[in-house]
């Protein structure tokens, strides 16, 4: 940096008494304030950098994107739905009665038959079994009366994950009917 050699310089004269007590000060103030300028820039360069950092937006996990609502160098605001990613490993949540629970268990292998495709079965296992039933976690969960003898048979959701890998010629998505077979042992 030129300002920095020119204070250099001076300061090697002085000893000399080759330059003035004022021009040794102005190079320095030259330097100093070469120095300040070198660093905001730098400053403003790594702001930069954060804020490029801050246009890319990176998916939680993989998959496929559905209901896009943006476009590329659109501007967007915090909170703001852009898009609906739908993960490459599928999964069913089936409804079971309480009274076929009984030998039901995670791992257990099932087979899948989606409406869209009735000649393909896929096939999963057991992921999951909710602890509770459906109605009980319901926004409006049912409270029966006092005296109420009626026994009603209540579902517990169960998660079956999709074993086979995504394939293009037979797509799932949520909201597909299907009808799932697990084999309990």
């Amino acid at each position: 940096m030129r300002a920095r050699l020119e204070a250099r310089r001076i300061r090697a004269l002085i000893p000399d008494q080759a330059v003035s007590k004022q021009d040794m000060d102005n190079a320095v103030a030259r330097e100093r304030t070469a120095l300040a300028q070198v660093a905001r820039s730098e400053a403003a360069v790594q702001q930069a950098s954060l804020d490029l950092s801050y246009t890319k937006i990176f998916a939680p996990e993989a998959g496929r994107i559905t209901r896009k609502r943006v476009e590329r160098c659109a501007y967007v605001q915090v909170g703001q739905t852009l898009f609906v990613i739908v993960p490459d490993q599928v999964w069913v949540v089936a409804n079971y009665k309480e009274t076929q629970l009984e030998y039901m268990r995670p791992g257990q292998p099932a087979s899948i038959h989606v409406d869209a495709y009735p000649d393909k079965v896929f096939h999963g296992h057991v992921d999951s079994i909710q602890a509770g039933s459906g109605a009980a976690f319901s926004l409006l969960p049912p409270e029966n009366a006092t005296g109420n003898y009626v026994k009603v048979v209540q579902r517990v959701p169960v998660k079956i994950v999709i074993d086979d890998p995504p394939d293009d010629e037979h797509v799932l998505g949520p909201g597909m009917s299907v009808v799932p077979e697990i084999q309990v042992r």
